[in-house]
């Protein structure tokens, strides 16, 4: 019905997921309507060179031989140059056509912290920076433990997984943007869709796997063009650990194929079938089924959906859907033998256009308040349907779905892509192990130079260039405390308490570091408690 309503102009935009591009109907439907401009979102995912890459963005290029002469534009927030470039080549520009702007928000600190007690240093911050803020850990566990430690400091906070429940995760989100909850810790799962224009502080307890998420998820502060902070909490442990965890978790070829046998035993796929099935995936369930750690099942699953081998739904909420097992003369017969259901069945037909064809999502509520009756009904006569082998009902999903692409017993596994893609992502691990650790850099030319931007400048105010500018202040300074000890010790060496006390006691401590400057650069020498000029030294 959408799809008709499109092509007769009663809709002006229509979204659509890469997945849905590719069925038979739609295709079919999108050379009749009246396409002005094909938009492709999160465009980063079509690369193979993207930290995101999905493969079923690869069809989309091949939905422009459908409609060849509708121009197309692909937009992405966190697109490296090789991506930039490979987005080009897979939606089939006719030439290299790159806007750009540039990736400085001049509004975001961005500082990394070393520490070890990083909780102390987290509700420091929080008691420090007035308005609402994110905390990003890596597990389910740590948003958990993390909310509980602010709450108890008086901290109004809460945490949020995709392991929640559909209304948990809408209710906790819709209370942190609304201000009611100030603070929310939380995993990756947190972030797509959100744009709270006034959080003030984006905390990382520990590194992002690439820069791009990092960038993405501390970008989500200070929308309201405020100032806003982006904080990475790190220690000397974390970049040896994470390099540690991806070894332990890279994915093999043995280990795809092993995967893929476990999935086929698990589900009881026999072979020879199992093309297009769809099933409930509980990574917890599988990991303890096939002895594995979590992280290792979910890399390795990754794995096969970017070689388009399986397709791992992570919504957070799957509506039910229905497709038609009868063609129309069954279904009419039917109708005959039921008439109770025959209405029933009507508006079902006009409310949902496509379902002989293909599954299409529907709302139960929605089909409740047409038919004028309780949407627990619309349920039963669903059900009822269901078992009576008119349709096929599947009701709304709230976990992960896991569908297999191709019948057991073909294998199609690419051993050279998978190396290829650990080295990529290893590549891109490294690069924010090194923003973390190194200190001579603006923080905010190392992002920017990531993304392409050579001709940067620094940004004044990042912990690096904070450091780098009491550098200068104490460089400046070291050339009058010389100047003091050259006339000292212009009649010979001096005891050091004596040139300290000729000092004066507000300056002993900065003198006391510029007599270490100069005796470290070779210009005075100290010998049993006495300065000395290196050319006097004995």
């Amino acid at each position: 019905l959408e799809l008709n309503n499109c092509i007769y102009g009663k809709y002006s935009f229509l979204y659509v997921s890469p997945e849905r591009l590719q069925t038979d109907i739609f295709m079919a439907r999108v050379t009749q309507m009246p396409v002005k401009l094909l938009a492709v979102d999160e465009a980063h995912c079509i690369s193979q060179w993207g930290y995101d890459f999905r493969p079923e963005y690869l069809k989309i290029g091949e939905l422009r031989k459908l409609i060849p002469h509708v121009p197309v534009i692909a937009v992405t927030a966190t697109a490296t140059p090789a991506v930039a470039d490979d987005i080009q080549i897979q939606l089939k520009f006719n030439q290299p056509n790159v806007y750009t702007s540039s990736f400085a928000r001049e509004n975001l600190q961005y500082i990394v912290l070393p520490e070890e007690n990083k909780e102390q240093r987290l509700l420091s911050i929080i008691q420090k920076t007035p308005g609402s803020g994110i905390v990003y850990v890596r597990s389910r566990y740590q948003t958990q433990k993390i909310a509980e430690f602010l709450t108890k400091n008086r901290i109004s906070a809460t945490y949020y997984h995709a392991g929640l429940n559909h209304e948990q995760r809408s209710q906790r989100q819709t209370d942190w943007t609304t201000g009611k909850t100030r603070v929310i810790a939380a995993t990756n799962a947190f972030g797509m869709g959100i744009d709270k224009p006034d959080v003030r502080f984006v905390v990382h307890m520990e590194p992002t796997d690439t820069t791009e998420n990092y960038f993405q998820e501390a970008g989500r502060a200070g929308r309201d063009l405020q100032k806003a902070f982006c904080i990475l909490l790190y220690n000397a442990a974390d970049g040896r650990e994470a390099l540690e965890k991806f070894e332990q978790q890279r994915t093999s070829a043995e280990d795809a194929h092993r995967m893929m046998a476990l999935l086929h035993s698990y589900y009881k796929v026999a072979d020879g079938s199992g093309d297009g099935i769809t099933f409930d995936f509980d990574i917890q369930q599988f990991a303890s089924y096939a002895s594995l750690h979590v992280n290792k099942v979910y890399n390795t699953v990754k794995t096969l959906e970017q070689q388009g081998i399986i397709t791992l739904s992570e919504n957070v909420f799957i509506p039910s859907k229905i497709k038609f097992t009868v063609n129309n003369y069954t279904l009419y017969e039917f109708q005959v033998k039921y008439p109770v259901l025959a209405d029933f069945v009507k508006i079902i037909l006009r409310s949902y256009g496509g379902a002989f064809e293909q599954y299409v999502p529907i709302n139960e509520n929605e089909l409740a308040k047409r038919m004028g009756i309780a949407a627990a009904d619309v349920k039963k006569g669903l059900e009822k349907l269901h078992q009576n082998e008119i349709l096929d009902y599947q009701q709304q999903k709230d976990v992960p779905q896991l569908t297999f692409n191709f019948p057991r017993g073909i294998e199609l596994i690419d051993a050279k892509a998978i190396d290829k893609r650990a080295s990529l992502l290893l590549d891109k691990l490294k690069a924010v192990i090194q923003y973390a650790e190194q200190s001579e850099k603006c923080r905010q030319r190392v992002l920017l130079q990531y993304f392409g931007e050579e001709k940067t400048e620094n940004c004044g105010k990042c912990d690096v260039c904070i450091e780098l500018r009491k550098k200068i202040v104490s460089a400046n300074e070291i050339e009058y405390y010389r100047g003091i000890i050259q006339t000292t010790l212009a009649n010979g060496p001096v005891q050091i308490v004596v040139l300290a006390k000729q000092a004066g006691i507000q300056h002993q401590a900065k003198l006391a570091d510029a007599i270490r400057k100069l005796t470290e650069s070779g210009e005075l020498e100290i010998k049993e408690g006495w300065v000395y000029p290196v050319t006097s030294v004995k």
